[in-house]
């Protein structure tokens, strides 16, 4: 079973950047799309992008889209998340989330995910 290592996330100010990594061990093969998914206190879990393991499609949120950006590394099994021009609304847990199916945008089509790295704006 693969495992994910998230990281990078942290404390910075309103309109800062972040650039958190998650790397896939074990069986990166069976991986064919990665999502970030964050869950603020008190609120529901909400995707924010996800990739395609080939790295030819992506997706995101309206809530970050224009200021978030993922990309991936094939040669180092990691995918990035990097977040620009944060705002407070963007604190959260962040996790990482791997899933077998091609094009999975929505949270149930998850089947591995990582520990969660914090992030936290503050204004």
């Amino acid at each position: 079973q693969e495992q994910l290592v998230a990281s990078g996330g942290g404390l910075v100010q309103v309109g800062g950047s972040l650039r958190l990594s998650c790397s896939v061990y074990g069986h990166p093969e069976e991986t064919l799309s990665m999502g970030w998914v964050r869950q603020a206190l008190g609120k529901e879990r909400e995707i924010v992008a996800a990739i395609s393991w080939t790295g030819t499609s992506s997706y995101y949120s309206d809530s970050v889209k224009g200021r978030f950006t993922v990309s991936r590394d094939g040669n180092k099994n990691t995918v990035y998340l990097q977040m620009n021009s944060l705002k407070p609304e963007d604190t959260a847990l962040y996790y990482c989330a791997a899933s077998s199916i091609a094009g999975a945008i929505a949270e149930e089509f998850f089947n591995s995910w990582g520990q969660g790295t914090q992030v936290t704006v503050s204004s």
